[in-house]
């Protein structure tokens, strides 16, 4: 497990300090800083580290970690798509219920999950309404508060 703690810092310090394009890239330097693993690997780190990819600036796309500043205009685009789609906001217990126009239930998910929520355990979308299961001790109260930092203005 020392491993691992050791590679996912590296990942994290490599993504950080390069523009890096693909895994083949990023193998590549994880082999430079002496780790050989498989691409299968590396590509449940990514997940796990919830690396994504982001325009570069250059027509192309490069990997990014959750919160950095380049993350602002993905963040954007789901702020956008979650107002797009969102009729409603309840919630029971643990269970918060979103409803949402036809169809729309995918991507306001989609949008909840790249939020980086830490408050939200996870999601399940339907076709006009998605739940989020949320973390043991946190509110609807609290989800919303939180919600409202990441799209201000949002009524409930």
């Amino acid at each position: 497990m020392k491993e691992r703690q050791s590679r996912l810092k590296t990942i994290k310090s490599l993504i950080k300090n390069n523009t890096i394009e693909s895994q083949d890239d990023l193998l590549e330097l994880l082999q430079k800083e002496g780790y050989e693993v498989t691409q299968a690997t590396l590509s449940r780190d990514l997940k796990l580290l919830k690396v994504g990819k982001v325009p570069d600036g250059q027509n192309g796309y490069k990997y990014a970690l959750p919160g950095e500043d380049v993350n602002g205009e993905s963040e954007a685009i789901y702020v956008q798509d979650f107002l797009r789609g969102y009729v409603s906001i309840d919630f029971s217990g643990n269970i918060v219920v979103i409803k949402t126009f036809p169809g729309h239930a995918n991507t306001v998910c989609n949008a909840i999950d790249n939020l980086n929520m830490d408050e939200v355990l996870g999601t399940v979308a339907g076709d006009n309404c998605m739940f989020a299961c949320l973390r043991d001790g946190v509110t609807g109260d609290d989800f919303m508060e939180k919600l409202k930092m990441h799209i201000p203005g949002i009524e409930d």
